[in-house]
């Protein structure tokens, strides 16, 4: 009997709690029918996505959800980015993300960030203002790559990997000056970023951008930066073969690490406007032939990071609603399916960052199960996985549990 491995992240998705919500969190407050439902199949618990000492990415946690420990595999997240665009890196090369955000002078003259995604630009807009910054990589040992939205990539040849690079969205309404520093011993960087900024400053779209109300994209933030890694697949690990689900390179390009295939499912946005019945729809026509699929949902961590409360939850809502009960229905279809619900980290609207604090997560064995209800008390959230005790110390080690390598 075939057995089929579905793993289901709401990137972002735990949070504390909150006083707005009376001291629940956004997953508490959230109607999450789907998800609860699963809870009576399967068992909760708690897991340490991102390694002590690392900082938490979602590079890192997604790597570590795969069965792959960072503290070996991880060298940057922009290779993983590199792969999903189909960019070949040398051993040489260091892949950088490139943002196009939004910066703008307070009241005191100074320049803070005031959006990481550039008030989440359109992919059209996006790449016609990649394609007027290319001309300043010609000569140079760069090379300029258009991405989705606001993520892009910028690949120096023989460049220097060890730059103590900071992630916009970590810095959301703070001076930039001190995080920018970084460049200015690194010419071909920073010419890049001060040329870029000009260009993007003067640039139609931002000017159309900025007449009706939108924020403009004027100037780019390299980040994420290293070399390509070297990865065993799911196949040779594992013996899994499937696909990956989502709407970021970042992701896709993990997926292509492992041996999945990455799969470009139109409308996907990494927003709250995404394609969930084309993600869902691929998913389980992957899982006809494969075993395994990695269905990835960006939005609540976007909601988290705009320290919206409200949109988190409706995020949340939506993930239950149109992935988790979809997904849920159609796998029932095969003999026996594993799924894993899980959060890849958590990304409290109050921090608007990304935290390191160990996530839940639900392991059901058997999508059919019937009888008696699990183990696991009360709800799909933060602290029912806390309650349940069942803490683990590392995404592998949940990986091998939910592959049926350990029991």
């Amino acid at each position: 009997m075939k057995t089929r491995h579905i793993i289901l992240v709401g990137d972002g998705m735990g949070d504390y709690p909150l006083k707005a919500l009376n001291g629940s969190t956004p997953l508490e407050a959230a109607r999450t029918p789907h998800m609860d439902r699963l809870v009576g199949l399967g068992r909760l618990g708690t897991v340490r996505t991102v390694p002590r000492g690392m900082e938490p990415g979602s590079d890192i946690a997604n790597m570590s959800l795969l069965g792959y420990d960072p503290m070996r595999y991880h060298t940057g997240r922009a290779p993983l980015e590199a792969a999903s665009m189909g960019v070949h890196l040398s051993p040489e090369d260091v892949a950088f993300r490139c943002n196009l955000v939004t910066l703008a002078l307070d009241g005191e003259n100074v320049l803070r960030m005031e959006d990481y995604s550039a008030g989440h630009i359109s992919n059209e807009e996006a790449h016609q203002l990649i394609e007027a910054l290319k001309p300043l990589t010609r000569g140079k040992p760069l090379s300029l790559y258009p991405g989705v939205s606001y993520r892009h990539l910028l690949v120096w040849h023989q460049g220097v990997q060890e730059l103590v690079t900071t992630p916009p969205h970590d810095i959301s309404g703070e001076d930039i000056v001190s995080y920018r520093r970084v460049y200015t011993e690194q010419p071909f960087l920073q010419d890049f970023i001060v040329e870029a900024g000009k260009i993007l400053e003067s640039h139609e779209v931002n000017r159309q951008r900025s007449r009706s109300g939108k924020k403009p994209a004027n100037a780019v933030w390299l980040w994420g930066q290293g070399r390509a890694p070297s990865m065993p697949t799911l196949r040779e690990l594992y013996g899994l073969t499937g696909a990956m689900i989502s709407a970021v390179d970042l992701l896709k390009g993990l997926g292509v690490y492992a041996g999945l295939e990455p799969v470009n499912v139109p409308g996907a946005t990494g927003y709250l406007d995404t394609n969930y019945a084309g993600k869902v729809s691929a998913a389980l026509e992957a899982l006809e032939t494969g075993s395994f699929v990695y269905l990835h949902i960006e939005a609540p961590d976007e909601m988290g990071h705009a320290g919206d409360l409200k949109r988190k939850i409706e995020a949340i809502e939506a993930f239950d609603e149109k992935v988790v009960g979809p997904m849920a229905e159609g796998a029932m279809k095969f003999d026996h399916a594993r799924i894993l619900l899980v959060t890849d980290h958590l990304t409290p609207v109050e921090k608007r960052t990304h935290v390191s604090d160990p996530v839940p997560f639900l392991l059901v064995d058997d999508l059919k199960k019937q009888g008696k209800p699990g183990s696991s008390p009360g709800r799909f959230t933060e602290a029912s996985a806390e309650i349940s005790g069942w803490k683990l110390d590392g995404g592998p080690e949940l990986f091998d549990f939910f592959t049926g390598k350990r029991a």
